[in-house]
């Protein structure tokens, strides 16, 4: 049966009454200046920085991806510092309230540790996790790797295909399946590149539909960039790590009620905007506010160019017309 999301989005088709609810992890860098606690250089960013974790959810197929929470972290912490604490946190909140629903986790492959992928068999949940290209692993991808490059000389173009291994590494317990993506890039005027790729999964679907559930997750790149250029997320400027770190929860509200403007928003002329299009458009304009003990009245310029939107989103969450 086919459904829609709560935009109207059409849905993937699914047995009735099941519900599967994504969770993605990322980190970020939050580039610091001057003397703040737990700011370190970090190698990989090049700059001093915290590095907070955001965690967001998807329900079935809908595009929308929910922040739940966002956690400041010391500029050198690995990906791990504080992900399991979270994930047994979600996985607890969110089996409380849906008890029937499939949990699936996306990671990427700073992830990829012993402890995390025993912590993610022991709770029982679907996951995908990318892993770094090591020695044995390009070596097993070795023939299908053959195969793409054979495949791309004859057509010209970029090539991929899939496969799968049963793989350990020294520090796991014991084999997990890793699906291989053997790509071969071209570029007008360049040499053909060696792409290959590796995912960690439980799940039991083809190669190439596990590797397209993990590719979901670059959407997530949407949601950071909207955090740090929408609203601010870097504004982390008290010298104590817990101010820090409250101003970073300021921001996670302020963008979970972005997301309920952008839900409210379709079939307007701000439908699918950013949150910098929407504070651009809803919130930067001038008003007369006229206030008394029974209401606030707000009057808006006759010539604003998005009133007409503005009316319908305030309308849907509640407002009331004059």
């Amino acid at each position: 049966m086919l459904g829609h999301d709560r935009r109207g989005h059409r849905c993937d088709p699914l047995p009735w009454g099941e519900l599967r609810i994504g969770a993605d992890l990322d980190p970020t860098d939050d580039p610091t200046h001057g003397q703040k606690e737990f700011t370190f250089f970090n190698c990989y960013d090049d700059t001093w920085c915290y590095l907070p974790l955001a965690p967001t959810l998807t329900f079935n197929a809908e595009p929308t991806q929910y922040l739940v929470a966002a956690v400041l972290r010391p500029g050198t912490s690995p990906a791990k510092r504080g992900a399991i604490g979270l994930l047994r946190r979600l996985c607890t909140r969110l089996r409380a309230a849906f008890p029937r629903a499939i949990l699936r986790v996306r990671l990427d492959g700073g992830f990829a540790n012993p402890e995390i992928l025993a912590f993610l068999d022991a709770q029982g949940v679907e996951y995908v996790v990318a892993m770094a290209s090591n020695a044995r692993l390009v070596k097993r991808s070795r023939r299908l790797m053959g195969r793409a490059r054979m495949l791309s000389k004859a057509s010209g173009a970029t090539e991929h295909l899939f496969g799968e291994t049963r793989y350990a590494a020294q520090k796991w317990k014991r084999k997990r399946r890793v699906i291989i993506k053997a790509e071969v890039v071209r570029h007008p005027g360049r040499t053909p590149k060696n792409n290959p790729r590796f995912v960690i999964t439980n799940l039991a679907d083809s190669p190439e539909a596990v590797y397209h559930v993990y590719c979901g997750r670059g959407d997530m790149e949407n949601r950071l960039k909207e955090l740090h250029h929408g609203l601010e997320l870097d504004r982390t400027s008290c010298h104590r790590f817990t101010a820090n770190q409250f101003r970073v929860l300021l921001t996670a509200a302020a963008y979970i009620l972005f997301q309920t403007l952008q839900a409210q928003a379709q079939g307007t002329a701000c439908a699918n905007a950013q949150v910098s299009t929407l504070r651009e458009r809803l919130f930067k304009l001038a008003a007369w506010v006229e206030r008394s003990a029974r209401r606030i009245v707000l009057h808006l310029p006759t010539t604003y160019p998005w009133l007409t939107a503005w009316r319908q989103i305030a309308l849907r969450v509640g407002a009331a017309p004059a």
